[in-house]
């Protein structure tokens, strides 16, 4: 970094329920690509700062934020906020990862803005901040099966080893798409992810 130089913030949430209890479980996939993340940059999540587990990376001219809020998931945007306010990265420089299950498993989808659709974890987020227009990845599950229990279906974990690994696949492809919005921008990660998604 130069001398003098400003810092860039980019607040990096991944959303997901803390506890050994939720651990790989299907609603936490914001919190698997934090973890593959955290490794790559070797950082650890450790530090507890606005009611969320935060690790703290210096790259380039970037300030990056790595966070997984400690607020279970439906209370997200409490965790979401006080980031927001320690930290105040621009609009576009918040970054939020979350299960959807509109999506395929393994499928991902990136955007600048938009709903909550489905998810508890996002309509607190949009419910804390004035406005929704801050990108967001998400990360297909799939959808439970007919007359299966949705909460039952999103806390519980992977069905087979060969589903795991699938989804492990999609956390690491998420991790890059992650980079290459840190190394490039949004628009670039939105094509490299939307554009070459494989479909699964």
């Amino acid at each position: 970094m130069l001398f003098g130089s400003r810092l860039e913030t980019y607040l990096i949430v991944g959303l997901g329920n803390p506890g050994a209890e939720y651990a790989h479980t299907r609603h936490n996939c914001g919190f698997e690509v934090l973890d593959i993340l955290a490794d790559r940059m070797q950082a650890t999540l450790s530090r507890n700062r606005c009611k969320a587990l935060l690790a703290e990376v210096r790259r380039g001219d970037q300030r990056i934020v790595l966070a997984k809020p400690q607020t279970f998931m439906n209370a997200s945007g409490e965790c979401v906020a006080e980031l927001l306010s320690w930290y105040k990265p621009a609009h576009d420089h918040l970054l939020v990862l979350y299960d959807d299950i509109d999506l395929k498993a393994g499928q991902l989808r990136m955007r600048g803005s938009g709903s909550a659709g489905t998810h508890n974890g996002m309509r607190s987020i949009l419910a804390q901040l004035p406005a929704g227009d801050f990108p967001r990845l998400r990360i297909g599950i799939g959808a439970p099966p007919e007359g299966y229990d949705l909460v039952r279906f999103v806390l519980g974990h992977f069905g087979t080893p060969e589903e795991a690994q699938h989804m492990r696949a999609a956390f690491e492809r998420a991790a890059a798409i992650t980079t290459d919005y840190l190394d490039h921008g949004l628009e670039y990660a939105m094509q490299h992810c939307n554009r070459k998604n494989p479909e699964v």
